[in-house]
This record gives structure tokens, sequence and C-alpha cells, in this order.
């Protein structure tokens, strides 16, 4: 395992803004993809910047307050597509605009399903899929499960897409071929079989099935309740 990359040291150029909160998310963010959400602190978000880790604190609560706003920033800063009425082209159009934020910082993706957001900017995503379920007749606490099992399913995605490791496939000829080969000599009939398919990844592919997957059950769901 390699050691966390230390975030670079000293005060902000001559001319940087002042400290506020939209700074500190920045730098979150930098230490997160760097290092992994691991390394998130006081500390390491105040070294990115050049200031005392206590001066932070007059715009975060602690290290919970900078992993809350990068979520919020995550979801705050998706551009939502306007709605039309056909609740399964919303809802794609919605997956679509939170996979291209999240692949903005894939591996600050993952807070969105832990952290509880409170901010305006935070829920109008999680307002726009209620909006598009309910529009349908859906129960408000139907709509609720649907709503986290959508966004359960899209974070695994990408997860699985930022990390996509022998398991999943590779994307390039010499990797794919290596693996194929490695797969056929499983000795395993079925894995064998496909390994061709199984030694590829392609991740908007994967992407595109596994949403149309969801929401075939989505739609499934809303026609029998």
């Amino acid at each position: 395992m390699t050691e966390p990359r230390e975030p670079r040291r000293g005060r902000p150029p001559k001319g940087a803004p002042l400290l506020n909160r939209a700074a500190i998310v920045k730098a979150t963010l930098e230490v997160i993809d760097l290092d992994g959400i691991d390394a998130v602190s006081m500390r390491s978000v105040a070294r990115i910047l050049g200031v005392d880790p206590k001066s932070l604190y007059n715009h975060v609560a602690g290290k919970d307050g900078l992993l809350d706003a990068v979520a919020e920033q995550i979801l705050g800063s998706m551009s939502l597509p306007e709605p039309t009425g056909d609740v399964r082209g919303d809802l794609c159009a919605i997956g679509h605009a939170f996979r291209d934020r999240a692949l903005a910082h894939p591996r600050a993706a993952q807070l969105v399903l832990t952290r509880q957001l409170a901010s305006l900017e935070g829920l109008a995503p999680v307002d726009a899929v209620l909006a598009a379920l309910r529009a349908t007749g859906c129960p408000r606490r139907e709509a609720v499960s649907i709503l986290r099992s959508l966004v359960a399913t899209l974070i695994g995605t990408l997860l699985r897409e930022v990390h996509a490791g022998p398991t999943y496939g590779v994307s390039d000829a010499p990797g794919i071929a290596q693996r194929q080969a490695v797969l056929e000599r499983s000795g395993l009939p079925r894995v064998a079989e496909a390994a061709a398919d199984l030694a590829r990844f392609d991740s908007d592919a994967e992407f595109e099935f596994t949403l149309d997957l969801a929401l075939d059950a989505v739609m499934a769901r809303l026609a029998a309740s």
C-alpha cells in the first residue's frame, strides 16, 4: 500500500481570495482526488489552503462538515434537466446528469450515499426525482424507496466504473487479450464461454445498461402500484 501523498504546503498566492466555504470545499475535493476520503481532515485541508486548521471551524463543523459540504457540492452543482412529464425519460436524464457531475470527482461520489444533506442546493436532485415519481401517482413512501434504490444503483455503477478491476474486465486491447486468455483457461465452462465479454469493460455501455435495467424495474413497480 502506498503512503498518502502530502498535500502541498504554504500560504495561498498573493492576491488569492479570502478563506470561505467554497475555497474549503475545493481544497477538500483536492485531498479526496489525491488520497481518498479517509485522508480528509481539518489539518489536511488546511495544508492545501495554507491556513491554521482552527480557522476552518468558522466555516464548517469539523471533518463531518467538510464531507457534508462536498456531498452537497456534488449534488448542488448538477445541471438538472427540465421535466418533460415522461417519467422514464426524466429519470434517465437525471441519472446522466448525476454521472457527469460525479465523474468530475469520482472518489468523492460515495459521499452522496453516506451523508445527510440539508442544503436546498444539495436536495434539489432529490426533489427532482421525487417530483417525477409522485407525478405518476406513486405513493410518497414508495417514491422514497425507489429514490434510494436508484441512487445506490448509480453510485455502485460509478464506483465500479472508476475502480474497475479484473473482475469487471479492462478496456485496453493488450489487457483484454491477456484477461481473455486467463478466463479461457479458468476451467469454469461458463466463464470460459463468456471470456471475450468478461474480459472487456466499456464504461459508457455498462452505465447505459445498468440505468436501463434499473428504470425497467422502476417502471414495472410504478405500473404495479
